[in-house]
């Protein structure tokens, strides 16, 4: 017997429509029970993990549903508020492996697992399960803080977070799939925005969270305690996920094994290996990780290198990486070789779509040049400024892009000609300009209050840019590439777009840190050596390795005044490169070109359609994105 709730939960997804999204197509349960298709398209269309939690979904009571929510913010909150507790202590635990200047390695590795695992984690998705999903991101999440915590060199750390950056990286993404899939596309841009929220807060209280840590044991609890506070955080989920899918079961509504399915019926180990090898791509995902990994890694390295740039080593790993991403496009254009392909190649014939995604890398390149990851070490060495205080200066750039980021959703659905360009343009002028006014307050002698000042223009310009450029690369995959009459490759062309801006955003973050690597080590060693007195010089390789040993030495001492002008000096130096690389955001603002998307609602971006949709309402669809 089915209660109130039961139908009132079951309308956010209702019969007879189809909901296409980034992640795959979700299709209704026949009367049957057995969970085929009754729409136009092909039941081998369908992946398993979609018709599961489509049919999942029509079982959630009220009740169910909100607890499932309650524990997705509740894991939200739970892993924004490590991201700030071990952002502080990222610094103290490189550098009790003296090894400081590796701190932008270790940015680099999760740059790069971050930019890649967005696609692959939604297959599997699809693939396995929602529920197996989450259990795979939650897992890789605790093998990371306990292999963190415990590790006793640099490679042992940074390699734990490969594991740590793939978990985190997946949960971000598939809590975004739940709610696509528990909601109605109305409810669905208020209730995305629920994972985003607790940053508000956490931003705040992780730092001092990290230094009650520091206070009062090692920073290594600060990673461990995180091994059972996620997985605690994630089992009313699970619970919900594995209790209505089992009611499901029992309704009729999802079969334990479906038969009739040409993949899977009858299929060798070797055939279904080989049509996972295609559904998830694993063959571009290798080039396009293993190439960036390749490149970028070395860069932060070369410093360390006795030989620099001529270290042979160096240059056949940058070379070779060179390589896999040229072999990448390739790859992707043959459909033998990649019939799902990670970024299908007539999404680069749109001018708008290539100057977002530009925009995306050259924007958050700039911000981990300018900020990422010295900057915070730059306020304990340089200003001498506590961990609660540096903390919140540091994240004060997130905290203010998150609320610009709301501000500007809100201020583009309620214009009367909703146009996301103009955003964009007063964005990138007001990150170029926060960047120029970084030059002039990020002195030794700067307030405290300056800091949060500039570092709040900075975010806010972000924010602005972020959201506009999201919406107009969905607006142009939507209406310039060509959808063979389709709503649902429409659909699909909207969300491979947005993977796509995501990931170049994230490999942004991969090269600004790599170029700040690169610049941190050739200028601090040097600078250390030119200025600290004759009698430490001796000491100048353990001080540039570790900020607890910079620390040390008394405020105002020859030797700090030595070392805090070595880090002033670059961190200059750093500022002038991000100013340089806002050129080309200015020029990618300029280039995207203006959408209006007041007309998306009829079977545009994230548009829920009942039934098939003829070439004729797509040609007429497509025209509602007019540009301008």
């Amino acid at each position: 017997m089915t209660t109130a709730g039961d139908e009132h939960a079951r309308t956010l997804l209702r019969p007879g429509q189809r909901d296409v999204r980034d992640y795959g197509a979700v299709t209704t349960a026949g009367p049957d029970g057995s969970g085929n298709d009754s729409s136009d398209d092909t039941e081998g269309d369908v992946q398993d993990g979609v018709r599961r939690i489509e049919a999942v979904s029509r079982t959630w009571s009220t009740w169910g549903l909100v607890m499932a929510y309650v524990s997705i913010l509740l894991m939200a909150f739970t892993v924004s508020l490590e991201g700030q507790v071990t952002y502080s202590l990222a610094a103290f635990a490189v550098s009790s492996f003296n090894n400081h200047s590796l701190l932008s390695t270790v940015y680099v590795v999760q740059g790069v697992v971050n930019a890649v695992i967005k696609p692959p984690m939604a297959k599997i998705a699809d693939v396995f399960g929602r529920l197996e999903a989450f259990c795979i991101s939650v897992l890789l999440c605790v093998v990371g803080y306990v292999q963190m915590a415990a590790s006793h060199n640099v490679e042992t750390y940074a390699s734990a977070q490969i594991f740590y950056s793939a978990g985190s990286t997946g949960l971000q993404i598939l809590q975004q799939v739940f709610i696509a899939d528990t909601s109605d596309f109305l409810n669905r841009a208020l209730f995305s925005s629920l994972p985003d929220s607790p940053f508000l807060v956490t931003v705040w209280i992780g730092p001092a969270i990290a230094g009650v840590i520091l206070a009062n044991s090692s920073w290594r609890v600060g990673y461990a305690m995180w091994a059972i506070i996620l997985p605690a955080a994630f089992l009313p989920l699970a619970m919900s996920l594995f209790f209505n899918g089992r009611k499901a079961e029992q309704l009729g509504l999802l079969a334990k094994k479906r038969h009739g399915d040409p993949r899977t019926d009858n299929e060798s180990r070797r055939a279904a290996a080989r049509r996972l090898f295609d559904e998830l791509d694993i063959g571009g995902t290798l080039l396009l990780s293993a190439g960036l990994a390749l490149i970028l890694v070395p860069l932060t390295l070369v410093s360390r290198s006795s030989s620099g740039w001529h270290d042979p080593k160096l240059l056949v790993m940058i070379l070779t990486g060179l390589v896999l991403l040229m072999l990448f496009p390739v790859w992707e254009s043959r459909p033998d070789l990649a019939p799902h392909p990670l970024l299908p190649l007539p999404l680069l014939r749109s001018r708008t779509f290539c100057a977002g995604c530009a925009l995306g890398f050259f924007y958050f390149a700039v911000f981990y040049i300018a900020v990422q990851p010295y900057f915070y070490s730059y306020l304990l060495v340089a200003l001498n400024l506590p961990v609660s205080l540096a903390g919140p200066i540091t994240q004060t750039f997130s905290f203010a892009s998150t609320i610009a980021a709301l501000l500007a959703s809100l201020l583009i659905r309620r214009l009367a000609v909703p146009r996301p360009r103009p955003f964009i343009l007063a964005g990138a002028a007001l990150y170029t300009l926060a960047i120029a006014v970084l030059l002039r307050t990020r002195t030794r002698s700067a307030s405290v209050a300056s800091l949060f000042a500039a570092q709040t223009g900075l975010g806010a310009g972000a924010g602005l840019m972020h959201v506009a450029t999201q919406l107009i690369v969905q607006a142009a995959a939507s209406s310039d590439v060509p959808h063979r009459g389709s709503q649902a490759r429409a659909q699909q062309y909207v969300g491979v777009a947005t993977a796509s801006f995501l990931t170049l955003v994230q490999v942004g973050a991969a090269v600004g840190s790599a170029v700040s690597g690169a610049v941190w080590g050739k200028l601090v060693p040097a600078k250390l050596l030119e200025y600290l007195p004759e009698h430490v010089k001796g000491e100048a390789a353990k001080i540039y390795a570790s900020v607890v040993v910079a620390c040390s030495y008394a405020w105002g001492s020859p030797e700090r005044e030595a070392i805090a002008r070595s880090y002033q000096e670059t961190i200059t130096v750093l500022l002038w490169v991000a100013l340089l690389a806002c050129g080309p955001v200015l020029g990618m603002a300029v280039l995207v070109e203006d959408y209006r998307l007041d007309g998306f609602g009829k079977g545009g971006i994230g548009q829920v359609g009942d039934g098939d949709t003829s070439e004729e309402d797509d040609t007429h669809d497509r025209g509602d994105a007019l540009r301008e």
